[in-house]
C-alpha cells in the first residue's frame, strides 16, 4: 500500500464557475468527510493527486493548512473524454480502523489448452481491511482452468487481517468456451432471399 503526502487548502468558493477556475489553475476540488465530523471542502494540487491515484487504495497523509488528516479516496470523478480529475471525495481514517474498499484482482498462470475465454465477473474484490494496511491487489491462479470452471470469492487467498465484504459464493472469474457462430445452410439461404 502506497503512502503519499499532499498539502491541501480549505475552499470557500463553490459552484461550477469556482470549480472551473480551480481546474484552470490545475487544482482539484474535494471534500473530506468521516467520523461524524462536518465535511471539509478543500482544493488539492492536480498533478500530485493524479500521481497518488495511480496506486489503488492509496493512503494519503493530507496537510490541510497545518492540520494533519489521514484519508483514502472514496469517490473520484473524471472528465469523460480527456480523463482529468474533476472532483474527489476523501474519507478520514484512523490507524487500526477497518474500512470497506475494493482491491483489484490480477491473474497468473495459463488456462487449459483450447479456445477458452477468461471472464472477470469482478475486476475488483470488495473487502474489509485495516485502513493503514490495505493490500494493493490480490492475485488468483488460473493455471489449468477449463471451460465451466470458476473462481469464487471464498477461493481467493486474502492477506492476513483482510476479510471478504461480499458473499463467499460470488463468482470472481469464470472460464468459458469460445464459440464461433456459423450459419447453418438453412439460415444462409433465408438471409440471401430476404436481401
Amino acid at each position: 500500500m502506497a503512502d503519499v503526502k499532499i498539502s491541501a487548502k480549505i475552499r470557500s468558493e463553490f459552484g461550477k464557475g469556482a470549480s472551473r477556475r480551480l481546474r484552470a489553475q490545475e487544482l482539484v476540488p474535494g471534500v473530506i468527510y468521516g467520523h461524524g465530523a462536518d465535511p471539509v471542502h478543500v482544493t488539492l494540487p492536480g498533478y500530485d493527486l493524479m500521481m497518488a491515484l495511480k496506486n489503488s487504495n492509496v493512503l494519503i497523509h493530507l496537510d490541510v493548512e497545518g492540520k494533519k488528516e489521514l484519508v483514502i479516496p472514496k469517490a473520484v470523478q473524471r472528465e469523460a473524454i480527456r480523463g482529468f480529475l474533476v472532483h474527489i471525495d476523501l474519507l478520514t481514517v484512523k490507524k487500526g480502523e477497518t474500512v470497506s474498499v475494493e482491491i483489484p484482482v490480477h491473474t497468473e498462470g495459463d488456462l487449459a489448452p483450447g479456445q477458452l475465454i477468461l471472464e472477470h465477473s469482478l475486476n475488483a474484490l470488495p473487502v474489509e481491511a485495516e485502513a493503514t494496511h490495505i493490500p494493493e491487489s490480490v492475485t488468483v491462479s488460473i493455471e489449468g482452468l477449463n471451460a465451466g470452471d470458476s473462481v469464487l470469492a471464498k477461493d481467493v487467498k486474502l492477506p492476513k487481517g483482510v476479510t471478504l465484504d461480499v458473499e463467499g459464493d460470488t463468482t470472481v472469474l469464470q472460464v468459458l468456451a469460445a464459440q464461433a457462430e456459423e450459419p447453418t445452410e438453412g439460415e444462409g439461404a433465408e438471409g440471401e432471399s430476404a436481401a
